[in-house]
Formats: C-alpha cells, sequence, structure tokens
C-alpha cells in the first residue's frame, strides 16, 4: 500500500516522538518494581504467568477441549509436564485457525480478535497488543519462540495488555487496516505484525518483527523492554497516545478511500507510464526488479505481456519471459517437487523463504500459460504441468478443494524445525540416493557443491542448460533427459520420506477461485481435459459449502 512522501514523514515523526518517549522511561522502568502494573481481577485470571488461574467456566472449556484432542495430541510448546501435558494453555485452544491453534500453549494470555478483549482493555485501562500473522509464516514462528514462549515476556504483557492474536488469512479486512498504519509509521509491512491499540483499537505504535531482548538481531531495543516503556508511555502519557492514535486513524482512512475514476479503462498515457517504471527499474540479468529481496509477482509479468501485445514493444516481451526464465531457473522454484516458495531473499532467485501459498503459485502458473502461449517456449510448459501436479498430489483436499498454505520449516531428524530443511540436499544425501552417473548429472546441473548455499544445504537452481551440461559430461542430450528425470524421481520419492512442512488446510474462497482459474486456463491452454475436471470439481466445493443463502463466504475448515 503506497503513502505519500508529505504523509510518511509526517507519521515518522510521531512515531520517533513516541519512541523517543519510551527511550527516557528506561531509567525509571529499570529502578521501578512491577507493583505498578495492577493485576487482572478475580474471574478473568488464568494459570499463566503473572495472573493466577482461570475462571472455574473458562478450566472447564479448556479441559474439556484438551480431552477432545485425545492421547495422541502433542501440543506445540517447550513447556510440558513431566508427563507430556501442556505447562500452559490459553483461549486460543478454542479456536479453529491453524495459526492460533499454534499459540494455544504459549504462557501469553491470548484472546481472539473479539468484543470481550476490548470491553476488559477498557475496564482495565490497558492498551491492547495486537499480533497478526499465519500459520506458515517462518519469522511468525522465530518471535513465537523467542518471545510468546518466553516467560519472562509472557508475564510483562498479562500484566499490563490484553494481548490479541488474528490470523491474517482469516481476517484479512484487520490485517489490511492495521497494515496500513505500521506502513505508515516504519515506511515498510510484513509478518508477524505486532501493534499497540488503545481500548478504542485505534494504533499508536506498531511494527513487524522484534527481537526478544536489547542488542539481539542486531536491534537496540528488544521487544521486552518495548513492551515495557510503551506501557509506561501509555499510563504516564495518555494525550500523546490518544494523538498518536487519531492521526494514524485519518491515514488509515485516506489509505484505504479509493476515489472513483472518471474512467473504466486506463488511457494509453497510464499504460505508457506504468511500462517506463518496470522499464526503469527493471534488473536486466534476473529479471524482475532491481535488489532484494525479490518477490514473484505475476502481474506485472502479464502486464508487459499485454503491452507487448498492444503496442509491439519487444522490449516489454523480453523482460517478461526473461523474469519467468530466471524464476524457472532459480531456487525459489522446487525442482524436485513442483511449485513456488514465497519470495527469494537475493537477486538472483536463489535462496528462498520456503513456504508455498496457494494463491502465489495459481497467479503464477497464469503468467507462465501467458508466456507459454507467446514464446511457445517448451520449460514454460514443464513449469505449468508440474506445479499444477504439485497443486494435486500435496495441496488438494480428498473433496476437491485446494489447501491454503505449506511452511518454511520443517523438523531435521534430530527433532528440530529448521527453514528449509525438506527442500535442501547435503552432496552425501544425493550421491547416497543416486547412481554414481545420476549423481554426477545432479551435481553439474543443479550446481551442487560441499559447501551449499543455504546453512550447508543446498538449494536446486539450474544455471546452465541440459544441452551444454550433457557435453561437458560428455552423454547425448537424450541419455541426459532420462537420466534427469529418473534422478529428480528418485530424489523425490526420498524427499517424500521426510517429514513434511506443516500444511494449513483452510479453504479459502478467493485463492481456490484463483486456482480454479488457473486449472481452466491450463485445460484450455494445453488440451488436457484433467485440468478441467479438476477446476470443475474444486467449483463444486465451494458451491455447496461456501455458497449458500446468495451469500459467498471467505473460507471453510472442517479440519480443526
Amino acid at each position: 500500500m503506497l503513502i505519500n512522501k508529505k504523509t510518511f514523514l509526517v507519521y515518522f515523526a510521531i512515531t520517533l516522538t513516541v519512541f523517543t518517549g519510551a527511550l527516557v522511561a528506561i531509567t525509571f522502568l529499570k529502578t521501578s518494581s512491577n507493583n505498578e502494573f495492577s493485576p487482572l481481577p478475580e474471574g478473568a485470571k488464568g494459570s499463566l504467568p503473572g495472573i493466577g488461574t482461570f475462571s472455574p467456566e473458562l478450566s472447564k472449556k479448556l479441559q474439556q477441549e484438551l480431552h477432545k484432542k485425545g492421547p495422541s495430541y502433542q501440543p506445540r510448546t517447550h513447556h510440558l509436564t513431566p508427563d507430556g501435558k501442556p505447562k500452559y494453555t490459553n483461549r486460543l485452544l478454542l479456536e479453529t485457525s491453524p495459526y492460533l491453534l499454534q499459540h494455544a500453549h504459549n504462557p501469553v494470555n491470548w484472546f481472539p480478535w473479539s468484543e470481550e478483549a476490548f470491553k476488559l482493555a477498557q475496564k482495565l485501562h490497558r492498551p491492547v497488543l495486537l499480533s497478526i500473522g499465519y500459520s506458515t509464516c517462518h519469522w511468525c514462528h522465530v518471535m513465537e519462540e523467542e518471545s510468546f514462549e518466553d516467560e519472562e515476556i509472557a508475564q510483562v504483557i498479562n500484566q499490563n495488555y490484553i494481548p490479541i492474536k488474528v490470523d491474517r488469512e482469516e481476517r484479512p479486512d484487520i490485517d489490511s487496516i492495521y497494515m496500513s498504519a505500521v506502513q505508515a509509521m516504519t515506511g515498510h509491512g510484513g509478518w508477524p505484525m505486532t501493534l499497540w491499540l488503545t481500548p478504542d483499537k485505534k494504533p499508536f505504535y506498531g511494527g513487524t518483527y522484534f527481537p526478544p531482548r536489547d542488542g539481539m538481531r542486531g536491534m537496540p531495543v528488544g521487544f521486552l523492554t518495548l513492551l515495557k516503556q510503551l506501557a509506561h508511555i501509555y499510563k504516564t502519557q495518555p494525550q500523546k497516545v490518544n494523538l498518536t492514535g487519531k492521526q494514524l486513524v485519518q491515514v488509515i482512512q485516506e489509505n484505504l478511500h479509493f476515489k472513483k475514476q472518471k474512467t473504466s479503462q486506463p488511457t494509453q498515457q497510464i499504460l505508457d507510464s506504468a511500462f517506463s517504471y518496470y522499464q526503469k527499474h527493471f534488473d536486466p540479468i534476473w529479471g524482475g526488479l532491481k535488489g532484494a529481496p525479490k518477490f514473484p509477482s505475476s502481474l506485472p509479468i502479464r502486464f508487459l505481456f499485454r503491452y507487448f501485445k498492444k503496442t509491439h514493444n519487444k522490449k516489454a516481451l523480453h523482460m517478461a519471459t526473461l523474469t519467468l526464465k530466471q524464476m524457472a531457473n532459480g531456487g525459489i522454484y522446487d525442482h524436485i517437487g513442483g511449485g513456488f516458495h514465497r519470495y527469494a531473499t537475493d537477486e538472483k532467485w536463489l535462496v528462498p523463504h520456503f513456504e508455498k501459498m496457494l494463491y502465489d503459485n495459481a497467479l503464477l502458473i497464469k503468467a507462465y500459460i501467458e508466456g507459454y502461449i507467446i514464446s511457445k517456449e517448451e520449460q514454460f510448459k514443464q513449469v505449468i504441468q508440474q506445479t499444477l501436479h504439485y497443486i494435486q498430489r500435496d495441496m488438494t483436499s480428498p473433496e476437491g478443494a485446494f489447501y491454503a498454505a505449506t511452511d518454511a520449516d520443517s523438523l531435521t531428524p534430530e527433532g528440530k524445525p529448521q527453514e528449509g530443511w525438506f527442500f535442501t540436499w547435503s552432496s552425501k544425501d544425493i550421491n547416497r540416493a543416486l547412481s554414481k552417473q545420476e549423481a554426477r548429472l545432479i551435481h553439474a546441473y543443479f550446481s551442487i557443491t560441499p559447501q551449499g548455499h543455504f546453512e550447508g544445504r543446498n538449494i536446486f537452481h539450474i544455471e546452465k542448460p541440459l544441452k551444454t551440461i550433457a557435453q561437458q559430461l560428455k552423454i547425448p542430450l537424450t541419455e541426459a533427459k532420462k537420466l534427469l528425470k529418473q534422478a529428480t524421481n528418485k530424489l523425490e520419492e526420498v524427499r517424500r520420506k521426510r517429514p513434511h512442512p506443516f500444511r494449513d488446510e483452510k479453504i479459502i474462497t478467493a485463492w481456490n477461485a484463483l486456482m480454479i482459474s488457473a486449472y481452466a486456463q491450463a485445460a484450455f491452454t494445453l488440451n488436457e481435459e484433467s485440468h478441467l475436471k479438476q477446476a470443475l470439481k474444486a467449483a463444486q466445493f465451494l458451491k455447496q459449502h461456501l455458497y449458500q443463502n446468495k451469500q459467498l463466504f471467505h473460507m471453510f475448515n472442517d479440519v480443526y
């Protein structure tokens, strides 16, 4: 979401003013006791750090929900009793969102987004700590482990805030509003998103990921210090907090207000201006926009294809096709299992954040279809087919609808979560799985090295065409193609035996619609009836489960 420069500078100054006031409070907080922080009243207490025991009614509900999960239930927390049961449980156990359930055993006294939470904040004269994220977000997991699982941090939160957790995929409306506020304050946005609100829902401070303590990850002020500072500011400088909240609300309203256009179609001048922008910022070597990180946005590519069709400007065609080729060659594309990861952390599309989102893949399939229609590039067709196969194999429910996303993290052989483990390889892994001839080809074609590209492991990517590699290895091209297929099939079988990343099995209507469209367009373009059947099956699911009484619902979740 864009904001004009003047607005950004004004609200950066406001944020800086609040933060400067927070720094002034450091000395006071270091010498003051926690007695200034009022505890929760009886009846709202929970069996969590700093707040005692839950009310009998809530305790009963939580115990019943835990019992329903059965003996095989594995709580997601480091805090376990000797018999393996969760030491802490909060209200999020009663929710259905996979993201909220991931936080159900934090020592934080989490609430879902509800009027109950805001009324309690008003009653206790406390600010709200709002945390927004999603279940497959790597940095959300990092902040959970570092901060929300930390008992000291949890105690400060519980004694000074009403903490609320929101799944951005379930509530894109809430996410959009508060993302606008974070962008106004910081000039950027992302997840996890962390905001401090007044009890009437007005933001007065915010950001994205915060490290737990001062000096960690290169940041001078950590989350724990910030929590204490802002709690003190809220109590001692209410006028400043209210002013900041009111001004940020005004910015949000302006950013979310869409003016009616005089014409329903963009003029040629607007199209030319958009093309000029992409041409100016285009990366001539790696495609996409210059710099890092790089997001595989499909809409600019599809715009460039349409601009080429309209103007016959071959520069537009080159920019679009080069970007598609470089993404398909890069590590952002899963060369073993198909599908695209969330985004690349570098300019070469090599090192991705490893989560996979349904909507990203749907839009990218459509971009590669348009690229294939114009260029007849065989690689584009292969990407389309392999990605659709991945969606059907790993992201499709038994009823035919499409799941939302898979996580960046997966378990190592030692049982520890690590980003990208499922998708990366050591040279020894490859040698164990393949024949010498197959391994030799894989090492050369996917640029495998002993030291790897990411935490000592290799990300498959293509630097040279298979024809060139075959010549270097003195293998006939037809034999190289056969060996490559054999080897990648073997590697896929090996990989499927690894612990898989967590899969968020929500059925989101809008994302399903994008993938239905992608399957239908692929069926028409590639003359594949199976793709059309898949599109129809998913559409029937949406019609049966999500279209009721002439209303189309946002999502379906029948798993949790």
